[in-house]
């Protein structure tokens, strides 16, 4: 369908300002609409994370079809898998010859973490200094508002159709899409798929997410004994369960911090690079922490495989007693670079648990969560029209950056639609402390990058009519 479309790289500004100067208005016009929207989304406490209810997550999904249907979509309504979170679907049909766009974006949202880290309640949206704070405002109910805020920026009926597929367990491993897309794969027809959970590389700079990684979860549980005993009468002579995790977590890193676990893929980042102090002004390091592992900032977010120690069951301090404690729990997370194989990692990470776990004692994992990773492609018809469209939108040429997270499911829209262009983008950056403490979403941004995408949907709709000029 989009053959036609053979190149936009010569598209220049002057075209921008005579073809976009309405978008631009609507999307100042709406802005206030879309920030509240944004607010209404972070007050529904859709946590999809085990042991939270349910309930709130799919009250979520119905609010938000109420949403598509007072906006005009066609046919809005829940998508259903036996046992998971429900997926949001609504569309607006194509016009004549133009292509359909698959706008997906996640209500779910992570846990909020300590409440007495953030500075506001999480699900109380809070407008300071420019910025929306609230659990889920960047990650990923920003990517709901770009696309609807697209959509609204042509007065409800775009110049291509619209698909819009909105996942409600993104933040639990998506463990139901495959079901979903499977059984209602007669709805998804489209041309271009625009992954909306991506992020900028820095406030005002727009950018594509070239790969992520993948990644593979284990929880397992180490015992010692059969139960807890006095820690004099028994101490030296038997090892209690933490200190026997302790020594096997501590293998899964060499001396200087290098993933020690064999068999792994891992390469060297080109390209963009990330200076070391910015790096530690965005994690927050305190004084004195030392970097770990070998090759650039870039490699080992975005090329090299990283692995994390992220939960460990112990009795709190408050509550320890003289006791060898007989069990202990741990969840570790590996992420896998792009290029590896999921299973192999998953194999891999077993095997060296398994064969370094000290003192006879033995891993029982009661737990596994699977994604893999991807490389997108960046010679695409859609690529060139977001290149323009980002262009206008913010001032900025935009990045190519990989990313160290994951977005697993994008090898499945992979495989049921093979040769469609997909897109990783989004309206959160750096500072947006996604999955973090006072996550937060940029308001101008989010303007732009609804702007952006309005006038790439202009693009893609009628390319024959961008006068070429030079720059």
């Amino acid at each position: 369908m989009m053959a036609h479309l053979a190149s936009l790289r010569d598209i220049g500004p002057g075209y921008a300002r005579l073809m976009n100067d309405d978008l631009r208005a609507n999307v100042a016009a709406d802005l206030p609409q879309l920030t509240g929207l944004l607010g209404d989304l972070v007050r529904l406490p859709s946590v999809s994370a085990l042991g939270y209810d349910k309930t709130r997550v799919r009250e979520a999904a119905e609010t938000i079809v109420g949403i598509l249907d007072r906006a005009g979509f066609e046919e809005a309504q829940l998508l259903e898998a036996d046992g998971g979170n429900p997926a949001v679907f609504a569309h607006i049909p194509a016009p004549d010859g133009a292509p359909t766009l698959l706008l997906y974006a996640h209500y779910d949202v992570q846990p909020p973490g300590p409440s007495d880290e953030w500075s506001t309640d999480p699900f109380e949206p809070v407008e300071r200094a420019g910025r929306l704070y609230g659990r889920g405002a960047a990650d990923d109910k920003g990517g709901i508002v770009m696309h609807l805020g697209a959509v609204a920026a042509h007065g409800g009926r775009p110049p291509v159709g619209v698909q819009i597929f909105f996942e409600g367990e993104e933040e639990a491993g998506s463990q139901s899409l495959a079901g979903i897309l499977e059984r209602h794969s007669n709805l998804l027809t489209p041309d271009v798929i625009v992954i909306g959970d991506g992020g900028n590389w820095s406030v005002g700079v727009p950018a594509f997410i070239t790969s992520l990684r993948g990644i593979v979860g284990l929880s397992f549980e180490l015992r010692t004994l059969k139960k807890a005993v006095h820690s004099g009468s028994y101490g030296g002579v038997f090892p209690d369960a933490l200190t026997a995790m302790i020594r096997l977590l501590a293998t899964l890193h060499d001396k200087e911090g290098n993933v020690a676990i064999p068999g792994l893929v891992s390469e060297e980042a080109g390209g963009t690079d990330v200076p070391e102090q910015l790096a530690r002004e965005l994690a927050g390091t305190v004084d004195g922490l030392e970097q770990i592992g070998a090759g650039t900032i870039p490699s080992r977010i975005w090329t090299r495989p990283a692995v994390s120690v992220l939960a460990l069951d112990a009795p709190p301090v408050s509550e320890a007693i003289n006791q060898l404690v007989p069990v202990a729990r741990a969840k570790v997370s590996l992420r896998t670079a792009p290029g590896q194989d999921t299973n192999a990692a998953r194999e891999a990470l077993k095997r060296h648990l398994e064969q370094h776990a000290p003192w006879g004692t033995k891993v029982e994992i009661f737990h596994e969560e699977l994604g893999d990773a991807t490389r997108l492609d960046m010679d695409t018809y859609a690529v060139e029209a977001w290149s323009a469209a980002f262009k206008e939108a913010f001032g900025n040429e935009p990045v190519h950056m990989g990313a160290g997270g994951s977005i697993p499911f994008i090898s499945t829209f992979s495989e049921m639609f093979p040769g469609v262009p997909i897109l990783v983008i989004g309206t959160s950056d750096p500072t947006s402390s996604y999955h973090a403490p006072n996550e937060s979403q940029d308001l101008a941004d989010l303007g732009k990058a609804v702007l952006a995408e309005a006038i790439a949907f202009r693009l893609l709709a009628k390319p024959e009519d961008v006068p070429r000029t030079q720059y």
